[in-house]
């Protein structure tokens, strides 16, 4: 491939670079959108009405703590957004403060259209009377026994208020006080244990013996703060108000290799050191009463115009998660079976994959052969070793269940567990654990210990007449079964003996001391990824100016890294043709004149979360011309993290990319199209167009449509 002779690359300036943060709140509202949607199922709009509020609890745990760290620090931004921390605040909170309110419009038409259907979230004061009298019953059965009041006082200070935990905050005065107007302050927390959401229905069946209501639900702060008179006998509540606390739960592992000591002590140590971090963000009600606001704000020590945040309505609405699974299939998205692979039998994995590569398109195609892959190994006779990296595996796991069945089967297990998993460090530990009692050789990283290892690469070692064949399952998602019916994900099971030479020299990196390690296929970060990516992109600017056609697709979740925004522009400005396919956030703008005239930049959310990663070069030599991988074009991802990008060889599965991307690209449906300004517009097709959602045409057939450009 021809090399780019000069290498000045424009400058990133706040005119072509998008603040992170910024960039994100974008992504959010394309979320809050299909809550928004009319055209969606009613119970699935709930869904995105809690998912938008899920990722804004983490936004403020994650990167908002970043910020009010760097402003607390006095540290100045260096960034080419050029937002310093102060302003970067404000401007947060202005757009979620609008986005919030969005957002409670939409929960209001969505409740009052549920209301259509028999489906009621309401109020404890809503509720006839024996509807009530039964909340009563089970409040003294089942919710007042947890119940633990604090009073405040002289003799008594503020308790800790754990991130994210729900809270009353209540003033009491004695009955018999008299002339005397002395008021007592006393912190509830709402009980985390029960259901957030109480199904009024099923409390008057159990205390009632009344089957009669159905589909009623009121939250459980709600029954709590009708029954304080119970809990407080001898005295007079004359307020009650919710609010719910965010702290920074964003655990640095950037420390020096010689303070770690031992990496599980260190993870359990700093998730237990999470819930102490300081304050982010104080939800309250917005009818929230001045003393109770200002007692609060003081006891946290929040600023009032920079961290509270008035909310109309309830508090914390990722709990809207629990009213999505309400029993109504005809408000959700049609029942979707992922199909079986005709490419792949399962009775014997080994054989179909010697006789080919097969790729899966996930969760279009069923992850249960990513499960028989390891199921097998870990039972067939032949096997010799089991070599895995990872990342987020869930709860009662096949896989983990399937690595343990090896060892007591005699195979030798290795896996690179990554304890560092943000809000996953307590689970992967604990299956850690599981895995070493077993006597499974568990790695937990790389010499440096900030190196996340991302990759998504498992290898089976396997003794046949010919010899020793290893074969590979490489992909773009964890090895996560619940995650893989919701994320689109590729996957694909291969021998090449070049693709397994780099897979065992990657794994001698991953468990040994192989910093000079090379390889001839893979890409691997942080020591190849981003002067391999750099020299396609190279080779496309190259042709471009010889006046061939030059094109460039990347499919990805997140695009923020500098060098590689900067190569994009120099690329466009040399005449490549670049789609760039992002789902959350991105730094780099598209139609910019004279800087990124040839991107278009668009966005896909919809029914299933968008998480592959394709690169696709034009002019690439066959062999490179389809990548796939774990890497967003993100600093961590490069930098930061083991990534492995991996080519796809077979001809046939290349043009099943090249069909999958021309699909998402001429999608009309689910696409959102950003703008110059970093604002981004709904696709919406044309009277003469024929409508076409990518994720429906991939339900129908893994790869999309075979008859587009």
């Amino acid at each position: 491939m021809t090399a780019v002779e000069d290498t000045q690359l424009p400058e990133l300036t706040p005119q072509t670079y998008v603040n992170r943060e910024l960039a994100w709140l974008e992504f959010n509202r394309r979320v809050l959108a299909i809550a928004q949607d009319e055209t969606v199922p009613l119970l699935e709009r709930v869904k995105f009405l809690a998912i938008f509020s899920n990722n804004l609890d983490e936004f403020y745990m994650v990167r908002v703590a970043s910020v009010h760290d760097k402003m607390r620090a006095g540290l100045p931004n260096s960034r080419p957004d050029g937002y310093q921390p102060h302003p970067l605040l404000a401007e947060i909170r202005r757009r979620v403060l609008e986005l919030i309110a969005q957002q409670r419009v939409t929960m209001r038409e969505v409740f009052a259209k549920l209301e259509t259907y028999g489906i009621r979230l309401t109020e404890v004061n809503h509720l006839n009377e024996w509807e009530r009298e039964a909340t009563r019953l089970y409040f003294q059965d089942e919710i007042f026994p947890v119940l633990t009041p604090l009073a405040v006082d002289h003799a008594r200070p503020f308790p800790f208020i754990s991130n994210l935990s729900l809270n009353l905050a209540i003033w009491l005065r004695r009955s018999n006080s008299g002339s005397n107007r002395q008021t007592e302050f006393v912190r509830l927390k709402v009980p985390e244990a029960l259901p957030r959401i109480v199904d009024v229905g099923k409390v008057m069946r159990r205390y009632l013996n009344d089957g009669s209501v159905k589909d009623t639900f009121v939250f459980l702060e709600d029954i709590i703060g009708d029954n304080l008179d119970t809990l407080f006998p001898g005295m007079k509540v004359v307020e009650q108000y919710p609010f719910r606390v965010t702290r920074d739960a964003d655990v640095d592992y950037e420390q020096e290799e010689e303070t770690i000591g031992d990496m599980s002590a260190l993870i359990e140590d700093s998730v237990r050191e999470r819930r102490f971090g300081s304050v982010v963000r104080l939800s309250v009600p917005d009818n929230i009463s001045e003393r109770t606001l200002n007692h609060l704000i003081r006891q946290l020590a929040v600023e009032q115009e920079r961290d509270v945040y008035l909310i109309d309505g309830a508090l914390g609405a990722s709990s809207l998660f629990e009213l999505s699974g309400v029993d109504h299939p005809q408000l959700k998205y049609p029942p979707y079976l992922p199909r079986l692979s005709d490419s792949l039998d399962e009775r014997n994995i080994f054989a179909t994959i010697r006789k080919g590569d097969v790729l899966l398109h996930h969760p279009y195609d069923s992850f249960k052969p990513v499960e028989t892959f390891f199921r097998a190994a870990a039972h067939d006779d032949e096997v010799l070793a089991i070599k895995a990296t990872l990342y987020r595996v869930g709860k009662n796991s096949p896989i983990i269940e399937a690595l343990l069945e090896a060892r007591d089967n005699d195979k030798q297990v290795a896996v690179l567990v990554e304890l560092k998993a943000r809000f996953d460090e307590e689970n992967n530990l604990e299956w850690a654990r599981q895995l070493e009692h077993k006597g499974v050789h568990v790695t937990y990283g790389v010499e440096e210990l900030p190196v996340k290892t991302h990759a998504k690469v498992a290898m089976v070692v396997r003794r046949e007449p010919q010899g020793v064949e290893r074969y590979l399952h490489l992909g773009t998602g964890n090895y996560n079964a619940s995650t893989a019916r919701l994320y689109t994900d590729l996957g694909l099971f291969t021998c090449n003996e070049e693709l397994a030479d780099d897979v065992s020299r990657m794994f001698n990196r991953l468990t040994g001391y192989a910093p000079a390690t090379t390889y001839k296929r893979l890409l691997v970060a942080p020591e190849q990824l981003q002067n391999g990516l750099i020299r396609l992109i190279d080779n496309e600017i190259a042709a471009a100016r010889e006046g061939k056609t030059a094109r460039m697709i990347l499919k990805m979740n997140q695009l923020e890294e500098d060098v590689m925004i900067q190569k994009l522009y120099q690329a466009s400005q040399a005449g490549v043709h670049i789609d760039l396919i992002v789902r959350g956030l991105s730094c780099l703008l598209p139609g910019i004149p004279g800087v990124s005239d040839n991107i278009r930049l668009v966005s896909h959310i919809g029914r299933f979360l968008e998480h592959s990663r394709i690169f696709y070069f034009h002019n690439a030599p066959p062999d490179q011309r389809i990548y796939l991988g774990s890497a967003d074009l993100m600093r961590r991802n490069l930098y930061n993290r083991v990534e492995v990008v991996f080519p796809i060889l077979d001809a046939n599965l290349q043009k099943h990319i090249q069909r999958l991307l021309a699909t998402y690209l001429h999608d009309n449906q689910l696409t959102w199209e950003m703008q110059s300004d970093g604002t981004y517009r709904k696709v919406t097709p044309l009277e003469t167009d024929v409508t076409l959602s990518a994720q429906e045409a991939f339900m129908l057939s893994s790869f999309g449509l075979d008859d587009l450009e």
